[in-house]
């Protein structure tokens, strides 16, 4: 017997949820039925390059945030990068090349 291939983890309900949004609403915003949102968001069918960018859009994120990123976890590193003003992140870059005893260079 052949065995199901592994699907790459998601977070789509965690962006979902983040954006208050219930599977009903992000299925209309991405013109999907909400069954198939379901079983996408729990594992049970795979989803496509078109279905990440059409939910990402949805969602307003990236595509590989649905892959890597939960936007539930606020002390994740790419959260705290989010919160850093623009200006401030090159000192931000430096003090973390510093932790990690790497050269800071320009």
């Amino acid at each position: 017997m052949a065995k199901k291939p592994t699907l790459q983890r998601l977070f789509l309900k965690e962006w979902r949820e983040h954006r208050h949004l219930t599977q009903e609403q992000l299925a209309d915003r991405i013109g999907m039925s909400r069954p198939m949102v379901s079983k996408i968001e729990r594992g049970l069918n795979p989803y496509s390059q078109a279905f990440l960018e059409a939910v990402a859009e949805a969602l307003m994120c990236e595509p590989v945030d649905l892959l890597v990123r939960d936007p539930s976890k606020p002390e994740a590193i790419w959260s705290v990068w989010d919160s850093i003003p623009a200006a401030d992140k090159p000192r931000a870059i430096a003090i973390l090349k510093t932790f990690a005893g790497t050269k800071t260079g320009t």
